[in-house]
């Protein structure tokens, strides 16, 4: 059984919108650019998890603010036409709201980005506070977003606060903001670092495969 929830955190990117295939693509329209070797949608999938002032500077090293500005052009540029929101999440956050819980989302893409992709889908209203990446000192698996989302909220990020995502960078970030995990997706379950209690070594509360699911377990709440 999973505590009532007094409020819930969402991540973004394909937990509540599918966004890996512009994601792919301007990567990979960023990699030919660089001169670098392009990656699989699979290996997009694995390794797409970080903030970019996080990652790219792995990927292409000194070279990554030049690479950063490639890839927001090439995102920009698309990722509204092609937003598409997952089945039944916007009935998940209708429910949300109509039970009254404090609801944000804390995502490691960028904050214009965020903010854009949420009025364009037509759910600013679900949300209490959006927090994207670069809008706090550090990004997620760091909790400066958290508190950013909860400042003046009156709500201490708890095991009453759930945390839903896609990805190990949210399953660590509930984990160090003390709050109930809960892994979102299909993807997860299929990777050999899952177990049915710990992704990639951190522990979560529940897994949903859709947000039939998460409708289900808020129906209990």
């Amino acid at each position: 059984m999973l505590p009532k929830p007094r409020a819930i955190i969402f991540d973004w990117d394909n937990t509540l919108v599918n966004t890996w295939p512009v994601i792919h693509e301007a990567l990979n329209n960023t990699f030919r650019d660089m001169g670098t070797p392009l990656w699989t949608f699979d290996k997009t999938r694995q390794n797409v998890k970080k903030s970019m002032r996080d990652s790219f500077p792995e990927i292409f090293g000194d070279a990554w603010e030049k690479a950063a500005e490639l890839y927001q052009g090439y995102y920009r540029s698309s990722h509204l036409a092609k937003l598409e929101a997952l089945p039944r999440a916007a009935e998940v956050l209708a429910r949300v709201k109509q039970l009254g819980i404090y609801n944000v989302v804390v995502s490691n893409k960028k904050g214009p980005n965020l903010r854009k992709e949420v009025a364009h889908i037509g759910w600013a209203d679900y949300f209490d506070k959006v927090v994207g990446a670069d809008d706090a000192a550090r990004d997620k698996p760091h909790l400066d977003p958290v508190h950013l989302a909860f400042e003046n909220s009156g709500i201490t990020p708890g095991p009453d606060v759930w945390f839903i995502g896609d990805s190990e960078i949210d399953i660590e970030c509930a984990e160090n903001a003390g709050c109930t995990a809960i892994l979102y997706g299909t993807h997860a379950k299929e990777q050999p670092q899952f177990n049915p209690t710990h992704y990639h070594g951190f522990p979560y509360h529940a897994h949903v495969d859709g947000h039939a699911q998460l409708l289900a377990i808020l129906g209990g709440t």
